[in-house]
């Protein structure tokens, strides 16, 4: 039982490092910008601890129940991840659990980016968008990632910048194959999950405080183009 609780306060201490982790992240600018975060964009992330109650990979749509519900503030929309990677996503509540769909759900998709040190070296950006075949519980696509991009197999793949769920960085996997063909504008790319599904047991909800703020904004634009 000792060691029970002494296991949950570090996992509670993890997420505190982790929201400091995503903080210095956030302000650490890439090589030739000159842009800097302000505060409020630098700590926007918060992260709680939950435990995995339920979860299934053997399927289509696969999801996860966790033990934390509306009564711990946890909303429709927010990211979760483990220490290994990204999970997937919060899509309902009740007062005291949560359901999650995972990344390994045929309807989820995460924006991603390769990383490497040829493409630090130019400055330059491999994005794409991750999403699962459906098939192995350990493997997802990685598309829409130009084919004259300097990658290959072994780079890591991570959250994009572009994502208002997950902070950016966060890891989901590495490049096990890759092919293109000539008539083919971008690369044929399957990716070796970090999480492994068949082996949660606690994870992190990442509430973005600014995401209701930014959807907002971008609903208000997208509705004057009507």
């Amino acid at each position: 039982m000792n060691l029970g609780n002494v296991n949950d306060q570090l996992i509670a201490e993890n997420a505190q490092l982790k929201k400091a982790v995503s903080s210095m992240e956030s302000f650490k600018p890439r090589n030739g910008d000159y842009y800097n975060v302000d505060s409020a964009f630098a700590l926007r992330f918060e992260f709680k601890v939950a435990k995995v109650v339920n979860n299934t990979v053997g399927l289509s749509k696969n999801y996860l129940t966790i033990d934390k519900g509306s009564l711990d503030g946890i909303e429709p929309g927010m990211g979760v991840i483990c220490p290994q990677g990204v999970v997937g996503t919060v899509m309902q509540c009740s007062e005291h659990f949560s359901r999650v769909y995972s990344i390994l759900h045929s309807e989820s998709k995460v924006s991603s980016e390769i990383k490497n040190l040829t493409l630090r070296t130019k400055n330059d950006k491999a994005l794409g968008i991750s999403e699962w075949g459906g098939m192995n519980p350990k493997i997802i696509n990685l598309n829409t990632i130009d084919r004259f991009k300097p990658i290959k197999q072994g780079d890591s793949v991570v959250t994009s910048e572009q994502n208002v769920i997950y902070p950016s960085g966060t890891m989901i996997g590495r490049i096990r194959k890759l092919s293109a063909k000539e008539d083919q504008a971008f690369f044929e790319i399957e990716v070796e999950l970090a999480t492994d599904f068949r082996n949660l047991s606690y994870v992190y909800i990442v509430n973005n405080k600014l995401k209701k703020e930014q959807d907002l904004l971008e609903q208000s634009t997208t509705e004057e183009k009507k």
